[in-house]
């Protein structure tokens, strides 16, 4: 019979590093309770900023959005040519 070959186990050890400060997520829903660092309470966003933001990204996304419908329109343009010239 063949012998079964044991897992490896891994062990991981924590060097206390974090990618980002979670402390103010509770269950999915951010805190704004809790003063952040230095004593100061959260600052919503205005409704100017949030306009400014997103017009800012769909700006960014212009460019590669007409890159995409271009290629689609040649494609379904050169699937057409071969499916008439038949």
């Amino acid at each position: 019979m063949s012998e079964k070959k044991k897992k490896e186990k891994i062990i991981y050890y924590d060097d206390g590093s974090t990618v980002s400060d979670m402390s103010e997520v509770k269950g999915g829903i951010v805190d704004k309770t809790r003063p952040k660092e230095g004593g100061k309470k959260r600052v919503n966003s205005t409704f100017g900023e949030k306009m400014r933001t997103y017009f800012t990204t769909v700006k960014m996304m212009l460019v590669p959005m007409f890159v995409v419908l271009f290629i689609l329109a040649l494609l379904f343009l050169i699937t057409t040519l071969i499916a008439n010239a038949r």
